[in-house]
C-alpha cells in the first residue's frame, strides 16, 4: 500500500478516503508498519509478539490496534513502542499515539478497568525511559530473588561505587526487566541530577542501524557515553550482531573508566551467551553476576495478594493458594492467570471461587508430564547443552561424565529409584559406579557454589506432575 496516497500524506494530512473508511486503512497501515519493522526486530519478538496484531482504527493522531489479550498490549507498550511510534513517523510523517485492543472479551474488560484505575504504566520524564510503577516497594523478594535484589539496591544507592557492572540473569517472565527497572527509579529518587536511562538490546540495535543510515553515529554514541547510569536489558540479544557488540564493548569501557554504573539482563549468564565476542563475555562477567530463579509456592502467593491489591480486588487464600500451586515458572503466567480469573468474575458477576479459578487456569496452564527417568534425562542434557544420547553414552569426557553423574544423582533425589534402577538406565552401570556419581555430586553440591546454584536451578525445574 501507498500510504503517502492511501492513509496518510507525508505532511501528516489524512485524506478523504482515510476518513470514509478508518478501519479498512487502519489495517492496510498496521500492515506496512509490521513490515517496516520485521527486517528491523528479532524473528522470535515479530513473530511471538507483533504477527498476531491488527490495524483496527485510525484518525488523525491515534492509531487503535487491536491484540490477543492484555499481556501483549502491556508487552508491546513496554518494549515496542519506541520502534512502533518510529514506524509510523517514517511511513507517514506525523505523530501517533498507539492504543492497544484486547481481542479476548475478558482481557478487553480487564484493560478497561486498569485505565479507570490509572494502571497505566507512566514514563519517566524525558531521557530516562523508565515506568513508574517498576519499583523496589512492588517487588516481592523471595528467596529465589533475595540475593539480586539487595545488589540491585546497593547499585542503586551508590552507583558506580560497587558491582559495576551487575549482571542479572534469569527465565523469562521472572521480573529481570522489573528490577533492573526499580534500580533506575530509586537512583532518581535519592539522586536528583543522576542520568539514567533504560533501554532494551533491541531498541539499541534499531537505534544503530538509524544511526548509521542518518550519519549521526556521533550523536549515537555521545548519547550513551554521557550517562550516569545505563540499564541495558536482554543483552543475549546481541548474538549474531558483530557491530553492535562493538559498539556495546566500546560504550561499556568508557561508562566504566569514567565511573558510570551498568547493569544488563540475559536469560542465561555471560559464558553461556553464544557467538560472543571473548572480550565482551569477559566485561559483562567482570563485576557481579546474580541469578533469578522461578520464586515458590510462598512467593508466588505473595506477587498473587500484591497484584490482587493493586486491582482492588479481594483473592481468598484458597484461590491464591490454587492458582500459585500450578503456575510455577513465571511470574507473567501468575499475572496472566489472575487477569483471567478477574475478567470471567466481573462479566458473569461470580463469586472469586477455586472453581472459577480452575476455568480461568485451563487455557493457559498446560499439564505437567509425570516425573520419570527420560524427564530427568532430557532436562540434564538440555543444562549441559548435550545429547540425551551423549548422557546414555560411555563416553567419559569430563563434561559429559558430570551431566551423567547429575543425571543420576537427580533420579535418586527425585525418584528414590534404588542403585540397580538407576544403572540400568545408564547401560547397566553397576550400583558402585552410580553410588560413587551420587557422592561426587553431593560432594559438588557443596564445596562448589556455583556448581550448587547450577545443579538447584535445575532440580526446580524439575516437579512432579
Amino acid at each position: 500500500m501507498n500510504l503517502k496516497k492511501g492513509v496518510a500524506l507525508a505532511d501528516g494530512r489524512l485524506n478523504a478516503h482515510a476518513d470514509n473508511d478508518m478501519t479498512t486503512d487502519a489495517a492496510r497501515l498496521w500492515i506496512d508498519v509490521l513490515a517496516y519493522l520485521k527486517v528491523r526486530v528479532s524473528q522470535e519478538g515479530f513473530d511471538t509478539w507483533l504477527a498476531p496484531t491488527k490495524g483496527q482504527d485510525v484518525n488523525k493522531t491515534v492509531v487503535e490496534v487491536e491484540v490477543p489479550n492484555s499481556f501483549f498490549a502491556e508487552w508491546l507498550g513496554q518494549h515496542y513502542s519506541a520502534e512502533i511510534k518510529s514506524a509510523l513517523k517514517h511511513l507517514t510523517g506525523r505523530e501517533f499515539t498507539v492504543l492497544y485492543r484486547a481481542r479476548d472479551v475478558a482481557d478487553a474488560a480487564v484493560l478497561k478497568r486498569r485505565a479507570a484505575l490509572n494502571f497505566k504504566p507512566v514514563i519517566r520524564p524525558e531521557g530516562y525511559r523508565l515506568q513508574a510503577r517498576y519499583t523496589f516497594t512492588n517487588f516481592i523478594v523471595g528467596e529465589s530473588t533475595r540475593f539480586a535484589c539487595a545488589a540491585a539496591r546497593s547499585v542503586a544507592e551508590r552507583p558506580g561505587a560497587a558491582y559495576n557492572p551487575l549482571f542479572v540473569y534469569g527465565g523469562v517472565g521472572l521480573g529481570k526487566t522489573h528490577l533492573i527497572q526499580a534500580i533506575g527509579n530509586h537512583a532518581l529518587s535519592l539522586h536528583r541530577n543522576v542520568k539514567v536511562y533504560y533501554v532494551a538490546a533491541e531498541t539499541l540495535f534499531i537505534e544503530l542501524i538509524q544511526a548509521i543510515e542518518k550519519n549521526t553515529r556521533l550523536e549515537f554514541k555521545s548519547k550513551y557515553r554521557g550517562l550516569d547510569l545505563l540499564l541495558l536489558d536482554d543483552i543475549h540479544y546481541l548474538v549474531g550482531k558483530e557491530r553492535l557488540q562493538e559498539e556495546v564493548f566500546h560504550m561499556f569501557n568508557h561508562l566504566h573508566d569514567a565511573g558510570s554504573q551498568v547493569v544488563f539482563t540475559s536469560d542465561r549468564p555471560p559464558k553461556e551467551i553464544p557467538t560472543l565476542e571473548e572480550r565482551l563475555v569477559s566485561r559483562l562477567g567482570s563485576g557481579l553476576v546474580v541469578d533469578i530463579q522461578a520464586p515458590d509456592l510462598e512467593t508466588r502467593i505473595a506477587i498473587l495478594k500484591q497484584k490482587a491489591a493493586l486491582e482492588e480486588r479481594e483473592l481468598p487464600h484458597t484461590v491464591a493458594y490454587y492458582i500459585a500451586a500450578r503456575v510455577k515458572k513465571s511470574v507473567r503466567e501468575l499475572e496472566a492467570g489472575l487477569i483471567r480469573l478477574f475478567a470471567l468474575a466481573s462479566l458473569n458477576s461470580a463469586e472469586i471461587t477455586v472453581d472459577l479459578a480452575e476455568q480461568a487456569l485451563k487455557d493457559l496452564v498446560v499439564p505437567e508430564k509425570p516425573l520419570d527417568q527420560e524427564t530427568i534425562v532430557s532436562a540434564t542434557a538440555q543444562q549441559f547443552d548435550v545429547s540425551q544420547t551423549e548422557i546414555k553414552g560411555t563416553c567419559r569426557t569430563k563434561h559429559l561424565a558430570l551431566a551423567r553423574q547429575t543425571a543420576m544423582y537427580l533420579m535418586r533425589k527425585k525418584l528414590n529409584l534404588s542403585l540397580k534402577e538407576i544403572g540400568f538406565c545408564f547401560g547397566g552401570k553397576d550400583h558402585t559406579t552410580v553410588m560413587h556419581a551420587i557422592d561426587k555430586i553431593e560432594r559438588l553440591r557443596i564445596q562448589d557454589v556455583s556448581f550448587a546454584a547450577r545443579l538447584k536451578k535445575l532440580s526446580s525445574g524439575i516437579s512432579r506432575g
